[in-house]
């Protein structure tokens, strides 16, 4: 599966976690987690879909090292930067080490992306394509 497919269907599943998140606070009436839920919602939901999009439509850039690099690395350092941003806002340090290496993690992969931006995104290359049997009028 291509990596701009995946990033959306991560991100998909990232808006979700992040919507229950909000509901949840505000039926219990205890925000000590929006700071969480707000990286989640724009780290997570927003930045990766368009991480995503930008990949379908540049396929060239999803193709490459600093692509992989950079969906591999922002993948396996999302969650747990967000345990420990969690589990520091509810008052409890136990998981701090999490914060101090899992956020420059994330953010080496977005130096990653805007390598790859650079050098990879042209407007040549820009791909808006269907399948032949997709029916665009419906």
């Amino acid at each position: 599966m291509k990596l701009g497919v995946l990033f959306l269907k991560i991100a998909a599943l990232y808006f979700l976690v992040g919507v229950g998140m909000g509901l949840t606070m505000e039926i219990i009436q205890d925000h000590r987690l929006a700071g969480a839920h707000a990286h989640i919602n724009l780290v997570g939901w927003a930045s990766m879909a368009l991480f995503g999009f930008l990949y379908v439509l540049f396929p060239k850039a999803g193709e490459t090292l600093l692509a992989k690099l950079h969906f591999w690395l922002y993948n396996i350092s999302f969650p747990p930067f967000m345990l420990g941003l969690s589990f520091m806002l509810v008052g409890n340090d136990s998981l701090m080490f999490l914060l101090m290496v899992f956020p420059n993690i994330l953010v080496l992969s977005v130096l990653f992306f805007v390598i790859n931006v650079f050098m990879n995104v042209k407007a040549k290359d820009f791909t808006l394509s269907f399948n032949k049997d997709q029916n665009i009028s419906s």
